[in-house]
């Protein structure tokens, strides 16, 4: 195995997507939410559209890398990048120790849209993941150079949004077409707004560290326990952040369900704070920096349901050097890129010597 995953390349000739229309741990689960949320409720909107086109907040993504990016060629299909963050400043304070304002993508997903728009993969990828960070811009106008074994979540705290994107870019040889970001708070909310997410556990949970407390059985979690679900680490599985990951993929598939079945439209106010905090919660690229771009895509969203989705972790190892980290395996995770570049299913070769899905976390949560 090796430090990271060079990038395959692109073929000649294999597209990868029409031109987009003009235009951060776990919470990053709740940008499907938010995305889901505005799908239902576009009919809704009408009087509400300056309201929340005010709480969106975007970055743009294409101005900061300019041309050092992966080609942006056509075969209908997406690819968007979704960080959790986890600054402990401001509301979210409740969770840990303020670094002085900075914060670390601590949940990363790729999320691929296939053409057609009616099935999806998810690619996690570890936090702890040692890659070669590309050099970025710092908040302050200067340049980090990067360089090898690197954390992976390191990325958003020296050059934010920009930096993460860069450095997935530079990891898997694909051009993310979105960037989506939503933080501990904004997740809380948008989950007790949709009153919550049914979830069966098949053992009792009980983490300190995520002041989570749940016995064997069905539960309706809110959003307080929901984070804590996704936040779990130590009492489940192994205790690592692999085992988290697992979590996390098993509360995504259950949160879908829960949007796709509530009757939003029998409580139009239900609708509208829901539509209201989820714009306020996230943060995206540029492209989709107002509703009407945001709904265009989460439209494509409409028709996939958690059985279309192919969930599974970049293929992993344990550094030799360092039995808290992890590294991506060579020939593995170029058959998961490889795989997105042709608009194809992740092979299950792909993950048979991965770290990543070898846990029983996952089978906790159903």
């Amino acid at each position: 195995m090796s430090e990271e995953s060079r990038s395959p390349g692109r073929r000649a000739g294999a597209g990868h997507r029409r031109k987009p229309s003009k235009r951060r741990r776990a919470v990053a689960i709740a940008a499907w939410t938010a995305a889901g949320v505005l799908v239902l409720g576009g009919a809704g909107l009408g009087y509400y559209y300056v309201k929340f086109n005010g709480n969106l907040k975007s970055v743009d993504i294409d101005a900061a890398l300019g041309t050092d990016r992966p080609a942006d060629v056509d075969n209908g299909s997406l690819d968007i990048l979704v960080l959790g963050s986890d600054s402990r400043g401001g509301a979210n304070a409740g969770y840990g120790r303020d670094d002085g304002g900075s914060a670390r993508s601590d949940t990363a997903m790729i999320v691929h849209l296939y053409e057609g728009r009616r099935k999806a993969s998810v690619i996690s990828i570890p936090r702890d993941t040692l890659v070669t960070r590309p050099s970025c811009k710092t908040s302050d106008g200067k340049t980090d150079p990067g360089g090898p074994r690197r954390m992976f979540n390191e990325s958003f705290t020296v050059g934010g949004a920009a930096c993460a994107v860069k450095t997935v870019e530079q990891l898997s040889g694909i051009r993310m077409d979105h960037y989506i970001e939503v933080d501990f708070t904004g997740f809380k909310k948008i989950v007790d707004n949709l009153g919550g997410v049914e979830v069966t556990t098949t053992k009792p949970i009980k983490d300190h560290a995520s002041h989570l407390d749940l016995p064997a059985g069905t539960h309706r979690l809110n959003g307080e326990q929901s984070l804590g679900l996704v936040r779990t680490r130590k009492s489940v599985g192994d205790g690592s952040d692999l085992g988290r990951i697992q979590l996390q993929q098993a509360f995504m598939k259950a949160l879908i369900k829960q949007v796709k079945s509530i009757g939003m439209f029998d409580n139009p106010k239900k609708l509208l704070d829901l539509a209201d905090t989820a714009t306020k919660a996230i943060t995206t690229d540029s492209r989709l920096g107002d509703v009407k771009s945001l709904m265009g895509f989460a439209s494509g969203l409409r028709g996939i349901d958690s059985h279309d989705l192919q969930m599974i972790t970049l293929p992993v190892g344990a550094d030799p050097r360092d039995p808290n980290r992890v590294v991506p395996l060579t020939r593995e995770s170029r058959l998961v890129w490889e795989a997105l570049l042709k608009d194809a299913p992740i092979p299950a070769e792909a993950t048979a010597n991965s770290a990543g899905d070898k846990g029983t976390a996952g089978t906790i949560v159903r």
